[in-house]
């Protein structure tokens, strides 16, 4: 129990700390999505719901990304630009 407890507020500090890369809405939606799933699906498989911890992190990393200003998190421009 304690190690889901752990593991799940490592992967939301994660996802807390890289969901704003982008200058634009859209990127920080887009790049967050994608650093949450991965952390959600890394958190899922430690628990052994993998998938399920990649849609509920990358919802969250999306949703985190786009309420997100430029101002507040900026790690520079998305790879894809």
């Amino acid at each position: 129990m304690t190690r889901n407890i752990l593991t799940t507020s490592a992967a939301a500090l994660a996802l807390l700390a890289l969901a704003a890369c982008g200058s634009s809405t859209g990127d920080r939606a887009l790049s967050g999505g994608a650093i949450g799933a991965g952390a959600g699906a890394v958190g899922g498989a430690l628990v052994g719901a993998p998938v399920t911890g990649a849609v509920i992190g990358g919802a969250a990393g999306a949703a985190t990304g786009a309420v997100t200003d430029e101002d507040e998190i900026d790690l520079g421009d998305p790879i894809w630009d």
